[in-house]
């Protein structure tokens, strides 16, 4: 096999961690800059509307910058350094990337379908409006008469706004109690900001790039993840990438993976087994649940959407880092009232057997998680292993 080469498993899952820089948080130089220089490195940053404990896209960025603060993200959008489209999922993308992200808009403006439907000449309307008025929310179009719908009922006008804004004809200028406020783009992106159409080659590859960068290795179905009809064409260029010499192709059991050979660099470099990391249902590193079962052997789903009589472990499960292992899976709420962060359920798995050693990284962990989380009182219900929830009551009690 052309440039074949093998990893262990434990080598895998530490350039996997490396890479997704979970474990390597720097406290240098401002931390505005430390969050941005974190979603320029994963590429995206998942957005989500649960508010179980603080949301996704701050969970995931607070764990890649101790100082990271909720208002970046916002600060980020005003200064045109970051945007919000669609990744796999809504999320906030480099504004450098921009350009990357016009063939989708192109494909979408000409027909293909993302989410909704909607009346093209309601979608002329909502455009001439903001065009005429200036910013909107989806609130702003609101139902002005009863019987028939009114021209600017507001659940066919937040689809042609998101369609606009998935044809790239809007972008979300800021968000206002977390609802997006859309504005023309040609009001939104900077002068600056390349807008040249890349070619699918040029798509392709800035995938595979942004992705093994982040993830260290990946496959084909990896790096075009919930992306229809993209797998073929990104196999294609990984195959003429490995020809070329800029990839190598490794085994890790009977599975292949690809790799820049640079990134294998990252095996020399130590990797902390002693901290420990509560992750978001949504962290990058995790969000593809086949891939960490085959890579961590962790059997993962959050069960916010699962029926509550066939939920195993819990409403909100968040993925535990420890060891250079996925190693339990918490269950937890902040309860904002009583300022309490409270433990429904704490699985450890059959792996970890250093009770101690967990339990002290874990409630070391759980002490910066609750000021993240504007707790300060920890409640523990259930947990597999009786020393450990004993330990952890008697720390935070």
């Amino acid at each position: 096999m052309k440039n074949s080469n093998s990893l262990s498993v434990e080598e895998a899952r530490k350039l996997v961690l490396q890479s997704q820089r979970v474990l390597t948080a720097k406290n240098t130089g401002h931390a505005i800059e430390a969050t941005l220089g974190a979603i320029e490195h994963l590429g995206y940053v998942q957005i989500d509307t649960l508010s179980v404990i603080q949301r996704a896209h701050h969970h995931t960025l607070w764990n890649r910058n101790p100082r990271y603060n909720n208002n970046h993200l916002d600060l980020l959008m005003q200064q045109g350094k970051v945007f919000e489209y669609w990744s796999h999922a809504a999320a906030y993308l480099p504004m450098k990337d921009y350009r990357f992200y016009l063939l989708d808009m192109a494909a979408i403006a000409k027909g293909r379908k993302h989410w909704y439907e909607c009346d093209p000449k309601l979608k002329r309307q909502v455009l001439k409006r903001i065009v005429d008025e200036g910013p909107v929310q989806a609130r702003d179009f609101e139902r002005k008469e009863t019987g028939k719908l009114a021209m600017w009922e507001r659940k066919p006008a937040k689809y042609a706004l998101e369609q606009l804004f998935m044809e790239g004809k809007l972008m979300v200028a800021r968000r206002q109690g977390f609802q997006k406020v859309y504005d023309l783009t040609s009001r939104v992106l900077p002068e600056a900001v390349d807008t040249t159409m890349p070619s699918t080659s040029e798509w392709h590859r800035f995938l595979i790039r942004r992705y093994l960068e982040a993830n260290g290795l990946g496959q084909a179905s990896e790096i075009s993840y919930l992306r229809k009809g993209m797998k073929g064409g990104v196999q294609v260029e990984l195959d003429n990438m490995l020809e070329q010499g800029e990839l190598i192709r490794i085994n890790i059991h009977n599975d292949r993976y690809y790799v820049f050979p640079q990134m294998l660099e990252l095996l020399s470099k130590p990797l902390s087994r002693a901290q420990l990391k509560i992750l978001s249902p949504f962290d990058n590193l995790v969000i593809q649940r086949k891939r960490i079962g085959q890579l961590f052997g962790f059997d993962y789903q959050i069960e916010c959407y699962v029926p509550e009589a066939k939920r195993k472990y819990g409403y909100f499960c968040l993925p535990i880092v420890w060891n250079a292992a996925l190693a339990a899976r918490m269950d937890c709420k902040a309860e904002r009232k009583t300022n309490s962060l409270i433990i429904h359920n704490l699985v450890l798995e059959p792996t970890v057997n250093r009770f101690d050693e967990f339990t002290n990284a874990l409630a070391k962990e759980l002490g910066n998680f609750m000021r993240f989380n504007d707790c300060n009182q920890l409640i523990v219900n259930a947990v597999s292993h009786k020393s450990v929830k004993r330990s952890l009551i008697a720390r935070f009690t």
